[in-house]
């Protein structure tokens, strides 16, 4: 039983050795061990100065380059229908044919007027010179000159006459068979065989729209005009004068339309229910993908802004009322507050109107462990596997940039 007393003891005294060892290495010499304070680490990007084309994202609908609605110029009865419903049709192609018999038969008549009084003009014609002569010599009276004069002079009116109602003739049967004023592509008919129809009436026969090119009209606010062209006229920006008029096209599945349209025209006139102008686009569509009232997404050029400020969109913060600022390290290493100026959002960066100079340096990384006027130690801003942006110089903003 002592035995036991004493193993027992000497145990205890041999874990309170270990205890109190490993007690005496984690404080060591000075007391308890804790996180050694130093300088901290902040991720930076260099702000350089770079050219941007600055673009402008604006709903559009596209409308038919041209379009024409058939309707009949004479009444009739639909004998055939000559086109297949949505398919292209060319210009001057036959649509529908009207029944032509009652217009031939016009026609012909016409003609036999004209006939009629061709024929009968020779013989009064050479009474009338047979006349004048004798009554020169009085072996006729004057009376009868007259006549026959008048008489010549009737029926070359009447000729005239019969010409006109032969020439209205015969356009009224050449609109019998409906052609195709402009060539593209054609809807459903209003009409089959069978069907009367009369002249100008108000419903369309059939609808032709020429689809390639397409019109593109993209209204755009007078407040966002009246700023373009200040910024212009102040030479914020510089018009480019090879590729201004180029608009490019978004289509409602996210994708880049494969054709860039042509800043055609700016009306002249604000919609006094909007506020805007219409700005016409003329698009080519070979496969016809674009359809008459598509609503896509344009981006319109503005024009080149030679020294422009980009900074990551990390990099800017914002102060209880909003306003927006960054922080950034000068010559010394020590941070500083710089208040900002923001124009837009150009992808996953923000262009910058003031507050930044070429060669400042922006904190990216680290903002919320460094505070205005300490000393913190930069390294340069590279991209995670996240995909954040390698630095800000190496990403390519949503406008083209050289």
């Amino acid at each position: 039983m002592l035995n036991q007393l004493k193993n027992k003891w000497a145990l205890a005294v041999l874990i309170a050795s270990a205890v109190t060892g490993l007690l005496m290495v984690a404080c060591g010499p000075h007391g308890p061990r804790g996180p050694r304070r130093g300088t901290p680490e902040v991720s930076v990007v260099i702000i350089k100065a770079e050219r941007v084309v600055l673009t402008t994202e604006l709903p559009g609908r596209t409308a038919p380059f041209r379009i024409a609605e058939i309707r009949p110029q004479v009444n009739g009865l639909i004998l055939k229908r000559l086109f297949t419903e949505g398919t292209d049709v060319k210009k001057g192609q036959v649509l529908y044919q009207i029944d032509p018999a009652p217009y031939q038969a016009a026609f012909n008549q016409a003609k036999a007027a004209v006939a009629m009084a061709e024929a009968n003009i020779p013989a009064l014609r050479s009474r009338e010179e047979r006349f004048k002569g004798l009554v020169t010599i009085h072996a006729v009276g004057q009376q009868d000159y007259d006549d026959a004069l008048a008489a010549l002079n009737q029926m070359e009116a009447q000729l005239q006459a019969s010409k006109a109602a032969m020439e209205s003739a015969r356009i009224n049967l050449s609109y019998t068979p409906i052609k195709a004023p402009i060539s593209g592509r054609i809807g459903r008919s209003n009409v089959t065989e069978g069907a009367l129809v009369t002249a100008y009436q108000p419903v369309p026969l059939a609808t032709i729209q020429q689809l390639d090119p397409i019109y593109m009209d993209v209204p755009q606010s007078t407040s966002e005009l009246l700023k373009l062209k200040k910024r212009l006229a102040d030479g914020q920006l510089d018009h480019d004068s090879k590729d201004g008029n180029k608009v490019k096209i978004i289509l409602d599945d996210e994708s880049l339309y494969s054709q860039e349209g042509t800043l055609q025209f700016q009306d002249v006139s604000v919609d006094p229910s909007t506020g805007s102008v219409i700005l016409r686009v003329v698009v080519p569509n070979p496969k016809k993908i674009l359809l008459p009232g598509m609503f896509v997404r344009t981006l319109i050029k503005e024009g080149v802004k030679e020294n422009a400020i980009l900074v990551p969109q990390q990099g800017v913060s914002r102060d209880p009322k909003g306003n927006p600022f960054s922080l950034i390290v000068d010559k010394t290493g020590k941070v500083s507050v710089r208040p900002l100026t923001l124009d837009r959002a150009i992808r996953d960066k923000w262009l910058v109107t003031s507050g930044l100079a070429p060669g400042d340096r922006v904190i990216v990384e680290g903002i919320q462990s460094v505070r205005p006027g300490m000393t913190v130690k930069a390294t340069p801003f590279h991209k995670t596997a996240a995909g954040h942006g390698k630095t800000s110089q190496a990403d390519r903003p949503q406008t083209e940039s050289n």
